[in-house]
Formats: structure tokens, sequence, C-alpha cells
């Protein structure tokens, strides 16, 4: 039978099912999707690939998931570090914002996001920013897949004036990629304390009528537990509860103050975690409980947050902190394994997204989004067990081969959609302009 692609590798590591490593096998790809998987001389004899990749010293896995990203505030890279985080917001992010925020601004930003995710192995994204419609240009145009958040904030931005324009731009843009598998849409009110009940109400009404994700900052830090005690009389979580958000439609970032109790509810409830350590450690915002999380069976999955807050994209960086400060806060060294790690950065991404149908895993009938992990330099020698290697002892630079529904975007380490050269002038201007506020 001839095929589109096949990929022998070293190792492949499909993640379901879990703690399996395929040695010297290979991956079939055709039209897209992942038709087989099996040991390489049964593929030699069953198929012809039109594009045959041998890759004698790699992993095949499936991309990584980004579960939280503001993919445009690339621009804002280490412009305003080490601060708490509401005077970060207040005093230096929302004033450059308010300059400097437009469509060209998320294009740029946008586009340098997704070229750094793709060299570093993340095939998914789920975004919230301002202007969701030049994000999804972006993503279709260099075939990355995303989850597009359709902000939603009580304020007014470049972007909307008002919740009910945020509201209704949102919703243009859903019907608009109505019929794309690579790019989907999710509410994305930004936090409890810049959204009204009203609008969380109206929120609620169309995330139930049209079954898609609510994708939401809550119980950030300490600060803004306390506020919310002050202004309404209960945690943030209580409010989303009372106002029928904490549901398995909703996608819970951050959540570094979680009480027993809330940790029930939320598991009860069926609700998403996405955890950003580095983030949180760079604002010192807190500690995620992920492994209590984890064991009372709530579905973690892994973000980066934007790259004005932790500096980079690296889903790498994320997958080794994760498992290694959930170590330490459990004061367990098994709490959070290699293996518990990469399902957090893929198969679990997968499922708070909605995607697990289509990514997370390489299964067959699945999309082909695939990446390919060199492990033959000398810093990952010698190899005992590759899952370990990847989390541990693997980074982003290691990524050589990046594939998204059977396309390929990284080839030997080079992009195959973008023109470097023109999208680091074009970074370098913004850079000049931003610090002339």
């Amino acid at each position: 039978m001839i095929v589109d692609t096949l990929i022998h590798a070293r190792w492949i590591i499909p993640v379901e099912p879990e703690s399996v490593t395929y040695e010297h096998h290979t991956l079939v790809i055709h039209e897209g999707k992942i038709i087989d998987l099996l040991p390489t001389p049964e593929a030699l004899r069953k198929y012809t690939g039109t594009n045959t990749e041998q890759l004698d010293n790699h992993a095949l896995l499936p991309g990584l998931i980004n579960c939280h990203t503001h993919a445009a505030m690339t621009l804002f890279r280490g412009i305003a570090d080490d601060l708490p985080l509401m005077d970060w917001l207040q005093n230096h992010i929302w004033p450059l914002e308010q300059k400097w925020l437009s469509p060209d601004f998320v294009k740029d930003g946008t586009e340098l996001a997704i070229a750094e995710m793709i060299l570093g192995g993340t095939t998914c994204f789920n975004d919230m920013y301002f202007f969701p419609d030049i994000t999804a240009e972006q993503v279709l145009h260099h075939g990355i897949r995303a989850k597009v958040g359709l902000i939603v904030i009580d304020f007014p931005s470049a972007w909307a004036q008002n919740s009910i324009e945020y509201i209704t731009k949102g919703l243009a843009l859903k019907k608009q990629l109505q019929h794309s598998s690579l790019c989907t849409t999710a509410f994305a009110p930004h936090a409890p304390y810049t959204v009204s009940d009203a609008t969380f109400q109206n929120i609620k009404m169309l995330a139930d009528e049209l079954n898609v994700p609510v994708h939401i900052h809550v119980h950030e830090t300490a600060h803004e537990v306390e506020q919310a005690l002050t202004q309404f009389g209960q945690r943030p979580l209580q409010r989303l509860h009372d106002l029928g958000l904490i549901n398995p439609s909703l996608i819970a970032v951050h959540m570094t103050q979680l009480t027993d109790e809330e940790i029930n509810l939320l598991a009860i409830s069926g609700s998403h975690i996405v955890h950003c350590p580095e983030s949180n450690l760079k604002l010192a915002s807190g500690f995620s409980p992920i492994a209590k999380c984890l064991s009372a069976g709530i579905n973690v999955a892994l973000g980066t947050d934007g790259a004005a807050s932790n500096n980079d994209l690296d889903m790498f960086g994320e997958m080794r902190i994760a498992a290694l400060l959930g170590k330490a806060v459990a004061g367990d060294a098994s709490a959070i394994r290699a293996m518990t790690a990469l399902r957090m950065a893929t198969i679990n991404g997968a499922k708070a997204l909605g995607l697990d149908d289509y990514c997370g895993s390489l299964s067959i009938g699945k999309e082909a989004d695939v990446i390919s992990i060199d492990l033959s330099t000398l810093e990952t020698q010698p190899v005992y067990c590759p899952i370990s290697h990847i989390v541990y002892a693997a980074s982003r630079q290691h990524v050589t081969d990046v594939w998204v529904a059977g396309k390929r975007l990284l080839k030997q380490r080079q992009l195959t959609t973008f023109k470097t050269d023109d999208l680091k002038k074009r970074i370098t201007l913004w850079q000049q302009r931003l610090i002339k506020i």
C-alpha cells in the first residue's frame, strides 16, 4: 500500500497506552492521519511511503500542547521582569497595551510565538488575547493547531468597548472558523476580578448552547482571593460555582490557592486545571497542589502563560519544573513522575481543550501531530529510559522535526512556513517602539 509518509524511529512513545515505549517501530501517516504503528520490518513489507524518514537516534511522540498562552505578548518578553503580578499588570503591561495594542502588534507577536512553539515541539496552543481574529489568521497560515480564546473583559480595549461587543465579535469569529479542524474556539473571560456576574451568566448560557470550553484565570494569587472575599464575600471558585461555571467545560488556569474542599469540587464537576509552574514561580503567585489534584482525579494540563511573565514558551521547561516542583510541594519524590508530566503536556491538554479525539497521543485514527527528539547528543547519553530523558534531560533544542495533521512544519530544525529574516526585522522594529514609552 502506498502512503504519504513513513517515519522509522528508534523509539516511539505514543502516550496512550501509558508508559509504553516501542523500539524500532514505524509511524504510518496518510492524508494527515495516523493509520498504523507497527514494527519497522513489518512496515517495510506492508507499506511504501511517498516520503520516508529514517530517524535512527530519535524518539517520536505526540506534539506538545500548550494549554495557556497569550501568544502576542512575546513582544513584551523581558520588558517588565521581577515584579509582583498586580504591579506588573497595572503599572507596566496594561499601559503598554493601551498604547500599542493593534492588529499589527497581535500579528507580529503571534507569528513570533508560533515560530518559537514549533521550534520547541508544541503543535497546539490555547490562547487568550485581544484581536483573536488575527491570531486565527496566523494559526491557519502556519498550519499549527490552536484553540483561540474569545476574550471577554468588562473594560474597553482596542478590540472591543464592552462585554457585549467582545462576545458579539467572538461569536462572529467562531462562525468564521466553524469548518476549520486546525483552529477552534473557546470563551475566554479574563478573570473573576475583571468580569461581572451578568457577563459570566451570558457566557455560561452561550457556552452551554454552543458546547465550547470556558478558559479563565482563577485563584492565581492569594491577593485575588482576599480581594474577592472583600468585594463579593466569597472565594472566586465559589462565585463561579454559584454562577454554574464549575463544570466539565471549565479550563481553570493557575489555581495556586486551593483548599481540599475546592479540589473535591473540581474533581466531582469534571473541571480541568492548567498548571503554569514557571510563570507562577516568576511572579511569586504561589504553589499549585498538583499532586493532590491529580490524586483526586482532576485532569491537569500544562501551560507556559505569556512570554511576558515566563519568559519563554518552552513546554520542555514546564514539564521539568512541573515534575520537580510537584515533588517538592508534595514532599514525595514519586508524586509527579516523568510519564505524568509528559501526559500533562500532551493527552491531558487535549482532553482539557476537548481535542483528545484529534491529538494528544499517537493513536491510530488521530491527526498526525508528531514531533521527533534527537537523543543521540552527548548531554542525553546514555539512554536508559527515553520518557525520563525527555522530561529530565532533553530540551527544546533537541526537537528536530514537527508535523501537524501530517504537514511538516519543522524539518531538521528549519521552519518550513516562515520568512525568518523578515520576522526578525519586524520584531526589532517593535522593540524600538516599545522601549520609548
